[in-house]
């Protein structure tokens, strides 16, 4: 099996449930990312201190990372913490669930958290304090960080910062990973087009994005946008929400279905699919067999506020792994 290494903001997620209006009192553009400074950061905290709350190490490479282990795979993660009680936190919560940290610290920036609002709908809006997490520089970043390792995941967040997230694909490249990719969020793509569209056409072998975010990068439709970007690397992946996803590889497309669930909290199904799919294909299974275990774990993920699976559901998509692994030796060729 081969192992993955992610590279993204750590992040730990403050979930709240809010109202539409509550949304609209903000400002923010509903499933939009946004940045925002340590003082907008404290305004939010405030304005929903009365509200239920749930923490979780977060942050959408680590979320995909997490998954992969979850099922059994071989993962590390890079990422800059605060020396404080949330970065010792999120430290934890990756050791507990079988990642090997790689965290960097910074000893100026309190540790990042991302503001998670969710709607009766099940939308998420971020509002999110990078902190420390933004303290990451390409300095940081080393080619013996990808020794050993076969498979190299990041997120789209850090395409704000160019120098590095150009030259950790460099590096990955180098290294002899293959490089994935996920978009993040349409704002985010729409800011960086043509950065993206160059580092796409010269690193990435596998793109991730939901239907906003390929047509922020192609203007096409679904369809045409996982054709499109298929053009430009290996493998592309367009998820269309409740119509399921588009897996293409060369001239090869699937249209894989979603399962039927119940939309409580959509937060981080992007990421478990991503997660699931790079597990699938660490593990030999064809793109199809990949998608289909990226949406079972994206459709587990939305039924529950945060990004957590119980042992339960864990043990129900490892069941689907181990029963594709098993067709799998059966019919091989040898």
């Amino acid at each position: 099996m081969k192992k993955v290494l992610g590279l993204g903001n750590a992040l730990t997620d403050v979930l709240i449930q809010v109202s539409e209006d509550d949304l609209r009192e903000l400002g923010l553009p509903k499933g939009s990312m946004n940045l925002i400074s340590m003082e907008q950061n404290e305004q939010i905290q405030l304005r929903f201190a009365s509200f239920r709350k749930k923490l979780v190490a977060g942050g959408s490479a680590s979320n995909a990372i997490t998954t992969i282990t979850q099922l059994g795979g071989k993962a590390a993660f890079i990422g800059k913490i605060g020396n404080d009680e949330i970065g010792d936190f999120y430290r934890e919560d990756l050791v507990k669930n079988g990642v090997k940290p790689l965290l960097l610290t910074s000893q100026e920036k309190m540790s990042g958290c991302c503001i998670v609002l969710i709607t009766p709908d099940g939308e998420r809006t971020f509002a999110t304090y990078l902190g420390a997490a933004a303290d990451m520089k390409p300095e940081d970043i080393s080619k013996e960080a990808f020794v050993g390792y076969d498979i190299f995941h990041l997120e789209g967040y850090l395409l704000q910062d160019h120098q590095l997230i150009e030259k950790a694909m460099r590096l990955a490249k180098e290294a002899g990973c293959t490089v994935s990719l996920d978009m993040a969020s349409y704002n985010v793509v729409t800011e960086n087009h043509d950065f993206l569209q160059d580092l796409i056409k010269k690193y990435v072998d596998i793109v991730f994005a939901n239907e906003d975010e390929s047509s922020a990068y192609t203007n096409l439709n679904a369809e045409e946008s996982v054709a499109e970007i298929a053009k430009q690397c290996d493998i592309a992946i367009v998820k269309v929400g409740k119509r399921g996803s588009y897996v293409q590889q060369g001239d090869t497309v699937y249209h894989i279905g979603a399962i039927t669930t119940s939309c409580t909290d959509s937060t981080g199904a992007g990421d478990l699919y991503a997660g699931g799919f790079l597990h699938a294909l660490s593990d030999g299974f064809d793109i199809r067999r990949c998608g289909e275990i990226g949406t079972v774990a994206a459709g587990r993920v939305v039924e529950i506020i945060g990004t957590k699976l119980n042992e339960e559901t864990w043990d129900e998509i490892r069941r689907l792994c181990a029963m594709y692994r098993g067709f799998m030796l059966r019919y091989s060729p040898n």
